[in-house]
């Protein structure tokens, strides 16, 4: 069973891979014996590293799809061959969806839809021309399957993501396969920014029935899965980490016994 499980050998892909998600996600198939590249606009201050291996980052704006095709060129010039892409980059800033610039929110689709679409055909190029295929990840979000009030573009482009997956789950298989994890709320470094201090923070995770936000090891340990052979005959499938979800609003505002 650890066989599968083994990733030694294997090359996969992270964006965004520096920090936040993913870099648990990146430390995960370190931990897992993966050669793993990330990419960023800008290198993180220090690489994933696990088991005494170091990511290696390549500089690249997911938004360029020009870029990305060099990219993935690098890596299998450099390293032979592509095993795993998980596509993690993305992330909107909050605004009013009746006052946003069209501008704007095309940059959110492009970076959350688009940038994902781009970087998997590059990379299901390579994988078909392999013998083992290749696995893609994406990384979704709740937003996809509940109102995203404040960021409805995101919302609108993580569904749109969803559905791509299975479409491409269909189009290039059998050799590559094609999933989602629609991921809920996460602790990360920034966590701050978005729920305040650590009271808030634990009073927003004891909203989740598992009574705590996820952190980035969580997420990355369904990657790891939906990668690893263990979920061979796992394509076209949407996999929710979330904890059990949200609590429907009526059960706090109903007074009935």
């Amino acid at each position: 069973m650890q066989d599968k499980l083994d990733f030694k050998d294997k090359i996969v892909i992270v964006t965004g891979g520096g920090k936040g998600v993913g870099r648990g996600i990146s430390e995960r198939f370190l931990q897992c014996g993966a050669k793993v590249i990330i990419c960023g606009r800008s290198e993180p201050e220090s690489l994933p590293c696990a088991n005494g291996e170091n990511a290696v980052f390549l500089p690249l704006d997911v938004r360029d799809a020009d870029a990305i095709q060099l990219f993935v060129d690098t890596v299998v010039s450099d390293f032979g061959r592509i095993d795993v892409l998980v596509n993690n980059a993305g992330g909107a800033p909050a605004a009013d969806a009746a006052t946003v610039s069209p501008r704007f929110s095309e940059s959110i689709i492009r970076l959350n839809l688009l940038a994902p679409l781009n970087f998997s055909q590059s990379c299901n190029k390579v994988m078909q021309t392999q013998n083992s295929g290749g696995a893609i990840i994406n990384i979704a979000s709740v937003s996809a399957i509940r109102p995203s009030p404040g960021t409805a573009a995101y919302g609108a482009a993580k569904a749109g993501l969803v559905s791509l997956t299975s479409s491409l789950a269909v189009e290039w298989a059998p050799k590559v396969r094609s999933n989602t994890i629609i991921a809920g709320l996460i602790r990360t470094e920034q966590a701050h920014l978005h729920y305040g201090d650590e009271a808030g923070i634990a009073a927003v995770g004891n909203t989740i029935p598992l009574g705590r936000m996820a952190v980035p090891e969580d997420i990355g340990d369904a990657c790891v899965f939906l990668a690893s052979d263990l979920a061979s005959y796992i394509s076209g499938s949407t996999l929710t980490v979330h904890g059990g979800g949200e609590k429907p609003a009526f059960l706090s505002a109903s007074n009935a016994d």
